[in-house]
């Protein structure tokens, strides 16, 4: 007589089957370790031809700066991959030196959140390679650039910095003895799709010089008279005050942003913003730590000028949650209070070293708190009513440097708010007796 197989023997089969899979898994990361480093084949033959062909090039104070964004294929050229899959954006740079100083080159002036070669080099080791790995890094920090260009040299090689989206807004900044030589320049991104934005910009600007107050009070008066906020995608829809003024160049205006870590990033949501019967023209956000969202500056090319002048005009804004939301990709919804972001915007600029007057004007209807203006979608704010006026110069400038316009008193008005405030919570708390 035949009794069936107990269930006595299956847990034996099945430590078994277990090892079994072990074994194999092992063995797969085993030979995906021992593989890894030659993902990465390292070219030995690398023609820089084609980026000084299409390169962004400058002259200031007898030193040029060329530079350009690379592409996948020009990754691949010089790395054996392309680095964008990394998120690290690519950007040779020459600077030739004919002033008398030997220059440093400030990498944190192109991008505070700049990667080091060797930390981009880190990405693509493997593991049990040291001899490979060594040889990768090797080769990451022989084509990156000299940070010292002495006078009558020049130097070129890589940068390695955060991505910017269809026109890189770079700043290059050269320390020289007791002197600073400062350059913005715009290469276009490869292969992005608004790459020729830049020359629609450049066109508004030129138009611009159509209207070019020379009066300050006159002009003034057409700041105050401009929009008080932008359109949502159908026309019929109101969206967010327009509560920022940027005047200088466009070079200017750039290098103060960068320096406070803002970045060119466009999202579908800024699209459906309309000023001017346009989208932005110029988007920059500074994220927080992480990549999560937070702060945007969405600017368009105002049609006047103040003395020569190109004026921006925008709106500043956080999204609601600021830095804990998740980066999910799900739409921001602005923050209600953007004063507050305003202020950010403000104090940024004040360390840009860029900001030389700093000044106030009306044009922005003014919503209580306690009568929040109710949008549809994501546009539910309150405001003082207040537009912040930048005027932008070449930088370096110091925090003394900057000269407050007494244009509105938005200061003294803010002293004394709070202290009404103050005063009515006094009145308000009960005495004991």
């Amino acid at each position: 007589m035949r009794f069936p197989a107990t269930n006595a023997a299956r847990p034996h089969e099945s430590r078994r089957v277990a090892q079994h899979i072990a074994t194999l898994l092992l063995s797969c990361w085993l030979c995906l370790a021992l593989s890894g480093c030659a993902t990465l084949q390292t070219p030995a033959a690398m023609d820089d031809t084609p980026l000084r062909e299409r390169a962004v090039t400058a002259t200031i104070r007898n030193v040029q700066v060329s530079a350009t964004v690379l592409s996948a294929e020009d990754n691949h050229n010089f790395f054996g991959t392309d680095l964008n899959d990394t998120g690290v954006q690519t950007v040779w740079v020459e600077i030739i030196n004919h002033s008398p100083y030997t220059l440093w080159l400030l990498r944190s002036g192109t991008d505070p959140d700049y990667f080091s070669p060797l930390e981009v080099a880190w990405s693509y080791h493997g593991l049990l390679s040291a001899e490979a790995n060594s040889h990768i890094d090797e080769h990451f920090d022989k084509l990156s650039i000299d940070s010292l260009v002495p006078r009558g040299e020049t130097r070129s090689g890589f940068l390695y910095v955060n991505p910017h989206h269809g026109t890189r807004i770079l700043n290059i900044d050269l320390l020289g003895q007791q002197t600073i030589i400062p350059f913005t320049l715009f290469p276009p991104v490869p292969g992005e799709q608004d790459e020729s934005r830049l020359d629609e910009i450049t066109a508004y600007i030129a138009e611009s010089s159509n209207t070019d107050y020379r009066d300050e009070t006159e002009f003034r008066k057409a700041l105050e008279q401009l929009p008080c906020c932008t359109t949502g995608a159908q026309d019929s829809l109101a969206g967010g005050p327009v509560n920022l003024v940027f005047i200088g160049k466009l070079t200017d205006i750039g290098a103060a942003l960068i320096h406070r870590d803002y970045r060119h990033v466009a999202t579908p949501a800024d699209t459906t913003q309309r000023l001017f019967g346009r989208p932005p023209d110029l988007v920059a956000r500074k994220t927080g730590q992480g990549g999560v969202p937070a702060n945007w500056v969405r600017l368009w090319v105002a049609p006047l000028r103040y003395q020569d002048q190109p004026v921006l005009v925008g709106q500043a804004g956080r999204p609601v949650g600021g830095r804990f939301i998740p980066a999910d990709g799900t739409p921001p919804r602005l923050h209600p209070d953007v004063d507050e972001t305003r202020g950010y915007v403000i104090q940024d600029l004040l360390y840009s070293g860029g900001l030389a007057q700093l000044g106030f004007v009306e044009g922005v209807p003014a919503v209580s708190v306690e009568q929040w203006r109710n949008h549809p979608g994501e546009y539910n704010y309150h405001s003082d009513g207040l537009r912040t006026v930048f005027f932008l110069v070449t930088r370096p400038l110091s925090l003394q440097d900057v000269e407050v316009l007494d244009w509105v008193p938005a200061l003294d008005r803010q002293a004394a708010e709070a202290a009404e405030n103050n005063a009515q919570e006094n009145t308000d708390v009960p005495h004991a007796h």
